[in-house]
């Protein structure tokens, strides 16, 4: 049972992340939380998680199951998230008609055509920084983590180089905790300015590209296919979540290389690949925090005697789920590449399962592979502790990530 019938109110900005996440598991399998004034049960028990991720009884659809919904959109800061119209929040046999038609984005085949461009503009990235003086301080989540995602969104997704700028600051708001529910409303407009421009833009002219592709699905099958709303939200969503997250792991994935030299001594020797860094990254510091929300379409009697009664919130909480003992054991709380059990949840579970995985996994890899054989003297330029976070109890990444490439007289 939880240990307190009071919502634990969730810190908006971030800052104390992970004594929350262990207050969270120790309150037992789910309990309720305050999230910027919505009350959701946080479940952060990952066997409980999964099932319930699977269950028919769970939904993504806040319009038919979450009686709280007209009224919370018009005063919570985090209205888009649950507002959007798309496979996002779409159950059932929506969730299905969507996905089928994002899912030629990320086969196989089109991620595998992306690697030599991926290893192009990495290469680019870090050719500018070789550049730079022995002991100049650089920003690498500005000057890498931030680039890379972008420039290969953009290409999947056909944005021209002239909207990107636009889309970065607009996608940086979507997941900002600490904005008003004022400050928010005014950044999904510009948002949806923005992605007006692009959609007006690929109608004029079409290129290779998957809104493109998807505009013309949507034009060409008015019943089977997307609504123009759909259209709309389905490119914000496969825009901000190749983006934001992408940018969350290759930030996080330095600075626990950087800050485990012992971990990363094993990668310089061969002895683990980098694909094994790259889950253990996921793991210990997934991209997204917290996933708002789900609801329940039925009441959910849980194992430890709680209800979870019909039409209430749910919220899934990737992170405390990741580090929890029962799954992970006494060394939940280390990062270690090593690890033989290394599952997590960072891409969501079940039919909401990221798309986009693969595509995440080729970039991160890629990034921290090439930076740490380019950079091998790569060291923090400032003590871990004083790493600022991003002010978001979803994104998981931090403000800057200063580093040195060389120290000075190298």
């Amino acid at each position: 049972m939880a240990l307190s019938t009071q919502p634990i109110i969730l810190d908006p900005t971030g800052a104390r992340a992970h004594d929350e996440h262990r207050q969270l598991r120790e309150h037992g399998q789910a309990v309720r939380v305050d999230i910027l004034g919505v009350t959701a049960w946080s479940v952060s028990d990952p066997k409980l998680l999964k099932e319930l991720l699977t269950s028919p009884d769970v939904s993504k659809d806040a319009r038919a199951h979450w009686p709280e919904f007209t009224d919370t959109i018009q005063r919570w800061p985090l209205a888009l998230w649950v507002a959007v119209e798309n496979m996002f929040t779409a159950y059932g046999a929506d969730h299905r008609r969507l996905r089928r038609m994002v899912a030629p984005a990320f086969s196989a085949r089109r991620i595998t055509a992306l690697k030599e461009s991926i290893d192009t503009v990495v290469t680019g990235i870090l050719d500018r920084l070789d550049a730079l003086p022995p002991g100049e301080t650089v920003d690498l989540r500005e000057h890498l983590a931030y680039p890379l995602p972008i420039a290969v969104i953009s290409r999947l997704m056909g944005v021209p180089a002239e909207q990107q700028d636009a889309f970065r600051r607009v996608v940086d708001g979507v997941f900002d905790t600490t904005l008003t529910a004022e400050q928010s409303e005014a950044n999904t407009k510009a948002l949806y300015e923005a992605l007006h421009r692009l959609i007006k833009s690929k109608r004029a002219e079409p290129g290779d590209d998957m809104t493109s592709l998807l505009i013309t699905s949507r034009d060409e099958d008015e019943e089977g296919g997307m609504t123009e709303d759909e259209l709309r939200d389905t490119l914000l969503l496969m825009i901000s979540a190749g983006y934001d997250t992408t940018v969350n792991v290759i930030d996080q994935g330095i600075t626990q290389l950087l800050s485990h030299p012992d971990q990363l001594a094993l990668l310089r020797s061969g002895e683990v690949d980098w694909s094994d860094a790259v889950e253990e990254t996921l793991r210990f510091e997934p991209a997204v925090r917290h996933l708002p929300l789900r609801y329940a379409v039925n009441d959910i009697s849980l194992p430890d005697g709680q209800i979870i009664p019909k039409g209430e919130a749910i919220l899934a909480s990737y992170a405390a789920a990741n580090r929890h003992p029962d799954w992970h054991g006494e060394s939940a709380d280390d990062f270690d590449i090593t690890r033989t059990v290394k599952e997590h949840l960072a891409f969501g579970h079940g039919v909401h399962f990221c798309l986009g995985a693969p595509l995440a996994r080729l970039e991160v890899s890629t990034a921290l592979s090439l930076l740490f054989d380019r950079f091998p003297q790569l060291e923090l330029a400032v003590p871990v502790s004083e790493l600022r976070p991003l002010g978001s109890l979803l994104s998981n990444g931090h403000q800057t990530l200063p580093v040195r490439l060389r120290p000075t007289g190298a």
